[in-house]
């Protein structure tokens, strides 16, 4: 484990370059409509959380892959510039990830992800075990094939390093991913498809029983927090006008598992997970939307959200 200042936070995820269109309205099968503007920003769950986690005051670093495209160089920059150790993030032969993203006025989106180079991700590569077992964290997401997915966590749990899961794109993690999991993180959706309880509170419930902890993120309603040991805590979040709800649950984690990982009590890390989301999805992008440290707890200061909890 660490022992500097900083929480040691390794993020084993994908990057992908985001191809964001701008819209009023989502075209409808077979229907051409046409857009505001566009822009390309260096995105993908793993690395979002990653720069999260580094502007939140983590020292984020990254296990991942990019390709020998054009793309790659500058997918690699891009974390590197937000203060991500990018030692971890191979180059392969091919074309790095994309996602192809349709974002609406009220911030809503819809997104198409291509693998590419995070496809090639099926286990660990040479110094990527010292990194997770040096690390205070392990983020992990379902952006990668699954056997890279369980071969990082079980490395985690063999170190004694926590892992956060973000399933996302949902589906249910194998039998042996459960039994390494330490905290899981779905948004509602992906806590339904999982549990198949529409229910949050339902859903979270039976989450708890695989995993010790869990977090289901509620969008404007807030986060809803469970664990084994106490009652589930409902954390609401200030309301702000969605300008691009794209990352904002990665930015929750990557904050979250920040928090946590300096000690912050749960409802405390809570609070500062949703003020930076809630900073995220006041601006357009997924990386470049996200907010410092000294962001997110000017925001807690200025308005820090009320408490409910049973």
């Amino acid at each position: 484990m660490s022992h500097t200042s900083a929480p040691q936070i390794a993020v084993f995820g994908s990057v992908n370059m985001d191809l964001v269109a701008y819209v009023d309205t989502a075209p409808a099968r077979g229907e051409t409509v046409t857009g505001t503007h566009f822009s390309q920003i260096p995105g993908g769950k793993g690395a979002n959380q990653a720069v999260a986690a580094a502007r939140a005051g983590g020292e984020a670093a990254f296990l991942g892959a990019v390709g020998d495209d054009a793309f790659g160089p500058h997918l690699r920059a891009a974390l590197a510039d937000s203060g991500v150790d990018v030692t971890g993030l191979h180059t392969v032969s091919g074309p790095s990830g994309v996602a192809h993203i349709v974002v609406e006025n009220d911030g809503s989106n819809s997104i198409i992800v291509i693998p590419g180079a995070n496809g090639t991700v099926t286990g660990l590569r040479e110094g990527d075990t010292a990194l997770i077992a040096g690390s205070d964290a392990l983020l992990l997401q379902f952006e990668l094939p699954m056997a890279g997915v369980v071969a990082a966590a079980t490395a985690a749990r063999a170190a004694g390093v926590p892992t956060v899961l973000t399933p996302a794109p949902a589906r249910q993690p194998p039998e042996e991913l459960w039994e390494a999991v330490d905290v899981i993180v779905p948004n509602q959706h992906e806590a339904a498809a999982i549990t198949g309880e529409s229910d949050p509170r339902s859903a979270l419930a039976a989450l708890l029983r695989r995993v010790p902890e869990a977090v289901i993120t509620l969008g404007e309603e807030g986060a809803l927090h469970g664990s084994r040991e106490q009652r589930p805590i409902h954390v609401p979040a200030a309301q702000v006008r969605a300008v691009d709800t794209t990352a904002a649950g990665d930015t929750f984690c990557g904050a979250f598992a920040v928090a946590r990982a300096e000690g912050a009590a749960v409802e405390e890390a809570l609070r500062f997970a949703t003020a930076a989301a809630l900073l995220a999805v006041g601006r357009e992008g997924a990386s470049t939307s996200m907010p410092t440290r000294g962001e997110i707890e000017a925001a807690l200061a200025s308005s820090p959200p009320g408490r409910a909890v049973g």
